[in-house]
């Protein structure tokens, strides 16, 4: 279970990612569907039904978004986020989460413990303060005023898996992601008035050292949602998709007018040319949404895949990588 895959991988010119945005949107951007759609990375199909139904019945965007990731934070054998996450070095389950609602209204926690639902504690730290991040004991002390239960987190199977890791790698070496270590559920959503909401929640890369942060609870990075434009979010190693602002680039590109498959691309490609020594080892990958309903989903490595929830259903893709 804990071997890692080797994948080849290429970069893509900026100046061919951007003069082909529209040949490109054309050719290999999906049809542009009416109603509701939903997005997630990785194999998601429940969350993502979650979601796509509570779309379907007028809820909010940010509503759906955070049942359906709510759905994935207390499945105890999703070992990458909530219950039955994999543990840091120390054997602790820590955890971090953001959402952005549909105008853009963000809120953060991160290096959580005892909380099973980060992505609601997120949520309150929008709505009922102002600040957009709180961490550690301090973000747990919010929990509990918000009502939230104090819960052992760490299940067997995933104090078993965590020390079959340890003895695969050392803690003072970077974990590597990859389809069995990849941490993270990014979820946009997009009601059919065109109004848009994300999360991105995490328990973070297995036998990580005490107290790192990755990309998940951080605006722009693991998550970005322009409500004038469509949203982005990834999955992967984190230190690679901060530096780069990935999810943040992702939209302005859109923005911009580039498609949303040659957003990811290019998001990917600084990444790759950034991280030269590391994209066989450390996987990206990212999915976007324009507010017209055009998506995109763009990794490193082959192992990337992504659940879509649509008018035509739900299903699991495989991303295009480099």
């Amino acid at each position: 279970m804990l071997n890692r895959r080797r994948f080849l991988w290429h970069t893509l010119g900026i100046g061919a990612v951007l003069g082909q945005a529209r040949s490109s949107q054309a050719q290999a951007t999906p049809t542009v569907l009416a109603g509701p759609m939903v997005i997630a990375t990785w194999p998601n199909q429940p969350a993502v039904e979650i979601a796509l139904a509570a779309l379907r019945q007028a809820a909010r965007p940010l509503d759906a978004v955070e049942a359906g990731v709510r759905y994935v934070e207390a499945d105890p054998h999703d070992h990458s986020v909530g219950y039955g996450g994999l543990p840091d070095a120390k054997g602790k389950v820590t955890l971090d989460a953001c959402v952005m609602d549909e105008a853009g209204n963000a809120g953060s926690v991160t290096f959580m413990q005892h909380i099973m639902h980060p992505v609601s504690v997120a949520r309150r730290v929008m709505e009922n303060t102002p600040h957009v991040m709180l961490s550690g004991k301090g973000a747990e002390e919010f929990a509990f005023s918000q009502g939230f239960k104090r819960e052992n987190l760490l299940t067997p199977e995933a104090r078993r898996l965590w020390k079959e890791l340890r003895r695969e790698q050392s803690a003072l070496k970077v974990p590597t992601s990859g389809a069995h270590n990849h941490d993270t559920i990014g979820m946009i959503t997009l009601a059919a008035d065109g109004r848009l909401a994300g999360a991105c929640s995490t328990s973070g890369l297995a036998n990580k050292p005490h107290g790192r942060i990755g990309d998940s609870p951080i605006i722009g990075a693991g998550l970005y949602v322009d409500p004038e434009v469509g949203a982005a979010t990834c999955t992967g190693m984190g230190e690679y998709i901060i530096e780069a602002v990935g999810s943040f680039l992702i939209v302005e590109m859109m923005r911009q007018g580039a498609s949303p498959l040659d957003a990811c691309k290019e998001a990917v490609r600084r990444i790759n040319k950034r991280f030269p020594e590391g994209t066989e080892r450390h996987m990206v990958g990212f999915v976007a949404l324009r507010k017209d309903g055009a998506h995109a989903a763009f990794s490193n490595n082959e192992s990337f895949k992504y659940t879509l929830g649509s008018p035509a259903g739900v299903q699991v893709f495989a991303s295009e990588w480099a």
